[in-house]
C-alpha cells in the first residue's frame, strides 16, 4: 500500500487532486478515495500498485507550485530526521558568506556550486575553500552568523512537531560548528554533527579539523543514530540539497531533496521545490492542527 501526497504552495484544487487520482487509475493502480490532510493545502491518495510507476506518472503533472511525495504508507510517520544545514535548514551557504567578508565570495561560491552538483570531490573542495579563508579574524564567524544566517521557513515547525510526536532530530552538515551549534539550538535539534575550523591566535588557519564531515560521515550518522535508538531505516527521514547528501538520502526510509541540485533531485524519493519545510509534515500525514508552530 502506498500514498501520494499532493502539496500546494498556493491553493490545491479539487480538480488537481482528481487529476492525480485519474492518472494513477489510468496506469493500472488500484486507487482509493482522496483525503484532505488540510483542505486546499495538502491531500492524500492511497493506492496499490507500483511505487516507481506512480512516481513517474505523477511527475507529469504540471500545475506550477505543486510538490508530490509518493511513498509506502507503512512507517510513514518517521521517528528520526537527519537534516543538512546549508541551503536546507538555513537559507545560505555559510562558507560562501564567510568568503564575502574576505572579499572572495564569487571564487568560493563557484567551488561550492561544483561540489553541491557533484562535479568535484567534496573533501578537496572543502580544503580548497577553507584555505582561501586563512587569516580571517575569528570574530567574523559570529558577525557572519548574526548578519547572514536565516532559518529556512518551516524549519522549527518541522523539527519541533516531529519531536513532540516522539522523533529524534539530528543536524549533520559539511559546514562548520560555529554556525551549526547555534542553528541546531535555535531549531531544536537533539544533536549536531559538523566540521570544525582550526583557529590559532584568533585567526582562521585555513585548515579543517579531523574527522571531516562528508557524505560518508552523513550516511554513518544516519545508520548510527538509527541503530542506537533501535529504529529500522524505514522509520527515518533524510533531507538535503547537495551531492554530499545523496548517500543519506538514498538510505533513509524517505529521502527528500529540498530545493536540490540536479544530482540530489535525481537520487531523492521526492523533491520539494515550491513549499517550505512544513511540506515534510504533510508528507508524514500531520495535519496543521497537530503542528507545533516554530
Amino acid at each position: 500500500m502506498f500514498v501520494a501526497t499532493l502539496i500546494a504552495a498556493g491553493k490545491l484544487t479539487d480538480e488537481v487532486v482528481r487529476e492525480g487520482l485519474d492518472r494513477l487509475a489510468a496506469t493500472g493502480h488500484d486507487v482509493g478515495a482522496p483525503h484532505w490532510i488540510d483542505e486546499h493545502d495538502a491531500a492524500d491518495i492511497v493506492f496499490q500498485g507500483s511505487l516507481v510507476s506512480a512516481r513517474a506518472e505523477l511527475a507529469k503533472m504540471d500545475h506550477g507550485a505543486l510538490d508530490i511525495v509518493v511513498q509506502p504508507l507503512g512507517d510513514r510517520t518517521k521517528k528520526l530526521i537527519i537534516a543538512d544545514m546549508d541551503s536546507t535548514m538555513i537559507t545560505v551557504e555559510c562558507i560562501d558568506e564567510l568568503a564575502d567578508y574576505a572579499g572572495i565570495k564569487d571564487e568560493v561560491a563557484a567551488i561550492t556550486a561544483k561540489a553541491m552538483r557533484g562535479e568535484v570531490d567534496f573533501r578537496g573542495a572543502l580544503a580548497e575553500r577553507v584555505a582561501l579563508l586563512a587569516g580571517l579574524d575569528e570574530a567574523v564567524l559570529t558577525e557572519c552568523r548574526m548578519e547572514r544566517v536565516k532559518l529556512t521557513r518551516g524549519a522549527r515547525t518541522l523539527v519541533q512537531t516531529m519531536k513532540a510526536h516522539g522523533a529524534r532530530a539530528v543536524l549533520v552538515t559539511g559546514g562548520f560548528s560555529a554556525f551549526a551549534g547555534p542553528v541546531g539550538e535555535a531549531i531544536g535539534f537533539d544533536t549536531v554533527v559538523a566540521n570544525t575550523l582550526v583557529i590559532e591566535g584568533g585567526k582562521l588557519t585555513g585548515k579543517v579539523g579531523e574527522p571531516i564531515v562528508d557524505s560518508g560521515a552523513k550516511l554513518a550518522t544516519l545508520k548510527a543514530e538509527a541503530a542506537t535508538h533501535g529504529l529500522p531505516l524505514a522509520e527515518t527521514l533524510a533531507v538535503g540539497d547537495g551531492a554530499n547528501d545523496i548517500p543519506m538520502i538514498t538510505n533513509a526510509g524517505l529521502g527528500i531533496g529540498y530545493h536540490p541540485h540536479p544530482a540530489a533531485a535525481e537520487a531523492a524519493d521526492a523533491v520539494i521545490r515550491h513549499h517550505d519545510l512544513t511540506a515534510l509534515l504533510w508528507a508524514q500525514g500531520y495535519s496543521r492542527r497537530n503542528w507545533v508552530m516554530g
